[in-house]
Order: C-alpha cells, then structure tokens, then sequence
C-alpha cells in the first residue's frame, strides 16, 4: 500500500503511542524520506516543518523513541507509530507526554502531571555544542 503523501503537500501525521500503556505521546510529521529512515533505523525520524528538514526524535535530548509498529489508517493518510521511548519523556517542555495539559470548559488549560525531567538541564548540551 502506498502512503498518500500527496494529499498534505508530502506530508502525513505520525500519531506516537506507547506501546504498553497506550497512551497518546506527541504527533509528529513525515515524509517519505523520515518514513523509510525510521523504518531503516528502528527510531522515529520526523520533517520539522519549521526548520524544513528531517530530524531524528531524541537527537538533542537522548529521548528516542524505538518503533516496535507502524499502523497505517484507512485512507493511507496518517499514520500510528507505536514505540517504546527511552527516556523519561517525549516533551520538549519536559512531560511525558506532549499531551499534559487539558482544556477546561472555561477556556482555561489545567495541567494534568508534573514534569518528568528539567528541560533546561537537557536541552543546555545542545545550546553548548
């Protein structure tokens, strides 16, 4: 099966889950060449689309996500990547999930767990380099 990545100007979603516990990660996007490349290396690869290129998920903080699944939904147009990450989150703000805030019923976003590393300390090596 072909991945319709023509249908998001060469771009699909990645939803990323946990393998284990089920739970929602972050969502990344990819093009072909990150598709083949996580698939090559066994580590999710995305497209940045900010800084127009492709990036490995932990090339900064060490927080890899190893890619035991890749699901494809019914319309060839997004994808589900089921990993187990190697870290202690997937946040760039230092969360387990980039999913920890909720929305409230007064438009207020109530976050719902503490961080999970000091992302400051994490991401200074790269600042460093």
């Amino acid at each position: 099966m072909e991945i319709a990545f023509e249908k998001s100007d060469g771009l699909v979603p990645a939803i990323i889950q946990h393998r284990r516990t089920g739970e929602v990660l972050m969502l990344g996007f990819m093009n072909s060449e990150a598709l083949a490349e996580t698939r090559r290396t066994g580590e999710a690869v995305f497209f940045s689309r900010s800084r127009k290129r492709l990036w490995k998920k932990g090339e900064s903080s060490g927080h890899v996500l190893r890619v035991l699944e890749i699901r494809i939904d019914c319309d060839a147009d997004a994808l589900l990547l089921r990993v187990e990450p190697l870290g202690p989150g997937v946040c760039h703000k230092g969360y387990r999930s980039c999913f920890f805030r909720r929305l409230e019923e007064n438009g207020s976003l109530r976050t719902l767990e503490e961080r999970s590393f000091d992302p400051a300390k994490v991401y200074a090596l790269e600042k460093e380099q």
